[in-house]
């Protein structure tokens, strides 16, 4: 028998790894089926955030010691989002089946970056369900990315080459002599000015749109940006829509939008981080009427869908137009007809990483575990729970509904005699409520008032949790409203 590599890291004593692995397993199990027994978020004490000052390890520790730090130390202390009370972002909360297909991905450890290897494979195959979902032609290209900011990225790039060519991968923006102007709603997240700035294109080339009562980009304005920067000299060439804003969950007119970038022939694409995820709730796609028009969709798997983070995704409809904006030919990337540098294109000839994770899997095992159809429900019943929660607000009369409720986020205030008082009060809710562990919401501003926003994507929440928050709410607001009263005496 061959003798291990006497530099090898596995195990002198597999059935000892087994048995450890089982008792990891469980515990994390354990973890996931008690999370209404814990608090949402509790603060780590002093003692705990020391043990993470110490030095460098240079000795070896077992195993099983290493886990009851990660028991104790770490595990009580994550924000939450897995918690059904988890309320304050749009985050997804991760299911069981995902955890396990991350453990199979981590056996593999495959590099998803390209070569003939069946985990590409597995990427393709949820490529081929996106265009399904989202009426794409086959020619539609697409990749798993870290998050909807780096697809937002990627889209913006793939529409700076379709705007100017291929050359300003070699020659730069300078040489092209060309002012690019892009618009998005000011409602729009702040990663699609990040976009812009990384693209080389900087902050000053997009175009803040307003948006009106609903949160919905102001289309007379976007067309009247559009006339006066061409009058100007600019060169408009892309227009970003909204699907589920960050604030409010908002999404666009995106039919209009897509009617608005093909007449000004300009590249469209939808920040659809979320929201675009809805095209699997057969009674809220209908809000995203016009998203099959976009030349780029981003989003995220990891909030509507639950899959674990992190799994973002951009689709992009002129995939020739995609592997233009970033193919890079290199030796060690030579490309072969058979054997393992064969397979091309590869998916590192759609993005900027060459070396990439194997994040298909755990969405591949959660669209095939649950059916489009399941997952869809899930949607369908956060957007209800948001539609009881406004209900509610609506007939409290010690609260305030501060913006329309759209998609699963809720924006509301406890209403308070002194509106110097206001922000505040409500901004000490919001701590109180996290810190009670019992939900936690968190702040944003609307009509430049501060806002309890409430953000409901969690499967695991239900009617009780809202009732919870609500019940709670008031009691905070009741007794900040007395402090603060007895604090003017």
């Amino acid at each position: 028998m061959q003798q291990p590599s006497p530099h090898t890291l596995d195990p002198s004593d597999w059935d000892e790894l087994r048995a450890q692995g089982h008792r990891m397993l469980d515990d994390i199990f354990d973890y996931m089926q008690q999370f209404r027994e814990r608090p949402v978020w509790q603060a780590a004490p002093a003692e705990v955030r020391d043990r993470f000052k110490e030095g460098l390890p240079y000795a070896p520790s077992s195993l099983d010691t290493v886990h009851q730090g990660f028991l104790q130390d770490v595990l009580p202390y994550a924000i939450g989002n897995a918690h059904p009370g988890f309320m304050g972002w749009v985050q997804g909360g991760g299911t069981p089946v995902g955890m396990l297909a991350e453990m199979l991905a981590a056996g593999i450890n495959a590099n998803v970056g390209g070569r003939e290897q069946i985990p590409v494979e597995v990427e393709r195959q949820i490529l081929r369900w996106v265009r399904e979902l989202f009426s794409f032609p086959e020619t539609a290209s697409g990749i798993f990315v870290t998050g909807t900011s780096m697809a937002n990225l990627i889209g913006v790039l793939v529409a700076r080459t379709a705007a100017l060519g291929t050359g300003v991968r070699k020659s730069g923006l300078a040489a092209s002599g060309t002012r690019l102007v892009a618009y998005a709603s000011k409602a729009a997240h702040g990663c699609v000015a990040q976009a812009m700035d990384l693209s080389g294109l900087g902050l000053d080339a997009l175009r803040p749109i307003p948006f009106d009562r609903r949160g919905e980009m102001d289309l007379t304005a976007l067309q009247h940006a559009i006339d006066e920067d061409r009058r100007k000299g600019f060169t408009p060439f892309l227009i970003v829509g909204t699907a589920g804003a960050v604030d409010t969950g908002a999404v666009d007119d995106l039919s209009s939008i897509a009617d608005i970038a093909e007449r000004e022939k300009l590249w469209f694409h939808v920040d659809g981080a979320y929201g675009a995820l809805a095209i699997m709730a057969p009674d809220i796609a209908p809000r995203l009427d016009g998203i099959e028009r976009a030349d780029s969709i981003a989003f995220d798997f990891h909030k509507w869908a639950q899959v674990q983070y992190d799994a973002g995704f951009i689709l992009v409809r002129d995939g020739a137009m995609h592997y233009d904006t970033f193919a890079s030919p290199a030796a060690y990337l030579q490309r072969e007809t058979r054997g393992m540098a064969a397979n091309s294109p590869w998916p590192c000839d759609f993005g900027p990483d060459l070396s990439r994770g194997f994040r298909a899997l755990k969405t591949w095992f959660a669209i095939k575990t649950y059916g489009i159809d399941r997952l869809g429900q899930v949607i369908s019943g956060t957007c209800a729970l948001a539609k009881y929660l406004g209900q509610r607000i609506a007939s409290e009369p010690e609260l305030e509904l501060l913006a329309p409720v759209s998609l699963s986020i809720v924006c509301f205030r406890y209403r308070c005699d002194s509106t110097d008082d206001a922000d505040r009060i409500n901004n000490d809710i919001v701590i109180a409520l996290q810190e009670s562990g019992i939900a936690a919401p968190s702040t944003t501003i609307i009509d430049g008032k501060l806002a309890i926003r409430v953000a409901l994507f969690n499967h695991r929440t239900n009617v009780g949790d809202v009732d919870a928050l609500l019940k709670a709410t008031l009691q905070f607001g009741r007794m900040e409203t007395v402090r603060t009263e007895s604090a003017a005496l």
